[in-house]
């Protein structure tokens, strides 16, 4: 079948003529079909390091023929299971997370919760929902040693010898690349299942591959049905050459092109039933792409609101259900702001998404002359942790008596938690951007607030301003933070922890991991000369409504 997406890409208030004519006279379409690594790298050796990832083109082709035996696999394993826990970080996780929240569930089949936080009340959160007899746990890692992971999987594995006195193994299956650690425990541990990714696929390329589909088979999604309208769209995307009829190329050069022409924060205007999958772009775009001092913002969740409170540095992308209206659209396309909308046609056409966006966010980063599938600077903030885990210091705080504290302020010691917060934005450029980064648990409570903080930073500031929650953030857009130009203001939100989970096997907690994290990404952001705000509060509710506040009020 041919997916109906593909017919309905518009774009307004952008020429693409030169690009367009670039990209055929370079054989773009014909070069990407053949996995041609010399897109990216000129030299031999940069064209070595990135031809082994160039697996996820062809990835619908080689699984479309497994999905009715991994379908009957996960009918038959889901048999009496209530929940099915997902323990995995960036590539690994949100795929799967987006395909629960946008496709529609099979009656009786277990649910589906995607852990990828080490805040010990996300921890405890899930561990007291769930029956740990009628639990399968996910064990998703394509290096098999990603330490959140390592860390959630060590604590339910003991949680469950410590209820049942009975070997884990069977309420365990793991998904990683062949030869990891984590194969190896699954072979040695007696795991359910194990499965073995092909290691040609970057985690963030993965979402067709074993790490999105072994979950949706669990909780009854038509796996078959996602990935033949994916391998439909991949055909189109990989052979047509007019580009007028190619849309994840033409999105991809629209993308690059007004990056470099200074419009890099692309604005996710999602709407009520695709919401879920902006995080997911989020991710691919901003590691992807940034790097080398260059890269796309993309901004998720930020409300749409008056055409006169965004600058010339944006780029807006609707996403929306072809039976939902788009209307905020047009006031942006009216006001001269690039508009792209993207109605979706079917809602398993998410494969078509799926694919679409890897396809554009590869061309984006051939615009943009960067490697689509490196992070060099993902390992800085990893490294800057495992210094950290040790005895823990938290410093000495400013107060001035309020629920929100100031950890660290630079240049500004001395003012008090209000104006530092207000005089913090003062000195930032209009094609800057705020990146707010909560290290606190992530439910509805907290994301709340957190949200009428986003749209007040945007609206006193006219900056583009993003939210993520730590760690997972580290796993997306934490390479563009510092890889990216030097235009972000970060604002790190971290609270204390009233209750606390130990690590099995380690000598620090779950507290002590996500504030190491935390302080590990604030020193790697001051290494990089980012402007880097950190504040902690006892009570995170009652701070981020302090916090809103603060920053709604006049300077």
């Amino acid at each position: 079948m041919a997916p109906a997406s593909d017919l309905t890409m518009h774009v307004t208030g952008f020429d693409g003529s030169a690009i367009e004519k670039r990209a055929v006279e370079e054989h773009l379409v014909e070069r990407l079909s053949c996995a041609d690594p010399s897109l990216w790298a000129g030299n031999e050796q940069d064209q070595r390091e990135i031809s082994p990832w160039l697996g996820w083109l062809r990835i619908t082709e080689r699984l479309r023929h497994e999905t009715n035996e991994l379908s009957d696999w996960g009918a038959k394993t889901s048999r009496n299971i209530d929940d099915v826990v997902l323990l995995g970080m960036g590539g690994s996780s949100l795929a799967p997370e987006v395909m629960a929240a946008m496709l529609p569930a099979a009656p009786g089949r277990p649910k589906l919760t995607v852990l990828d936080s080490t805040d010990p009340a996300t921890v405890l959160r899930v561990s007291d929902a769930i029956d740990l007899r009628r639990t399968l746990f996910v064990v998703a890692s394509k290096s098999g040693d990603t330490t959140e992971t390592c860390a959630l999987y060590a604590t339910f594995r003991d949680q469950y010898i410590g209820q049942t006195g009975l070997n884990a193994g069977s309420h365990f299956i793991a998904i990683t690349d062949p030869g990891t650690s984590l194969e190896n425990r699954a072979r040695s541990e007696g795991f359910a299942r194990l499965f073995l990714n092909d290691p040609e696929i970057g985690g963030r390329y993965s979402a067709l591959s074993y790490f999105g589909l072994v979950p949706a088979a669990l909780i009854g999604l038509d796996v078959a049905n996602l990935l033949n309208r994916a391998h439909e769209f991949s055909r189109i995307s990989l052979t047509e050459t007019d580009l007028q009829a190619n849309s994840a190329i033409r999105l991809g050069l629209v993308l690059g092109a007004l990056a470099k022409d200074g419009r890099d924060k692309m604005t996710l205007a999602c709407s009520s039933k695709t919401r879920a999958i902006g995080a997911w772009i989020e991710q691919l775009l901003a590691e992807s792409t940034g790097k080398l001092g260059r890269g796309i913002v993309p901004v998720d969740g930020e409300p749409i609101s008056s055409p006169f409170l965004y600058g010339d540095d944006r780029l807006f992308v609707g996403i929306f259900m072809a039976d939902e209206p788009c209307t905020d659209m047009e006031s942006l396309a009216r006001a001269g702001h690039p508009v792209i909308r993207l109605p979706i046609a079917e809602a398993y056409d998410l494969g078509v998404e799926f694919f679409r966006w890897e396809v554009a966010t590869a061309v984006a980063c051939w615009v943009l002359e960067v490697n689509p599938f490196n992070q060099p600077n993902v390992e800085e903030s990893k490294a800057n942790t495992s210094g950290l885990l040790g005895p823990q210091s938290r410093g000495a705080f400013m107060s001035d008596g309020s629920g929100t504290e100031v950890l660290h302020a630079p240049d500004m010691e001395g003012l008090s938690v209000v104006d530092t917060i207000k005089h913090f934005f003062d000195d930032a450029a209009s094609t800057d951007y705020v990146s707010i980064q909560a290290y606190i648990d992530r439910i509805p409570a907290h994301e709340a607030p957190l949200r009428r903080v986003q749209a007040k930073i945007r609206d006193r500031t006219k900056l583009a301003t993003t939210l993520g929650f730590g760690p997972r953030f580290l796993h997306s857009t934490g390479q563009l933070h510092k890889g990216g130009s030097n235009t972000g203001l970060f604002v790190q939100l971290t609270a204390e922890h009233p209750r606390d989970v130990h690590i099995p096997g380690e000598t620090y907690t779950f507290a002590a991991l996500i504030d190491a994290q935390a302080k590990g990404d604030f020193q790697s952001l001051r290494g990089k000369k980012r402007r880097v705000l950190r504040l902690v509060t006892s009570e995170p509710r009652r701070g981020l409504l302090e916090l809103a506040g603060i920053v709604g009020s006049s300077p």
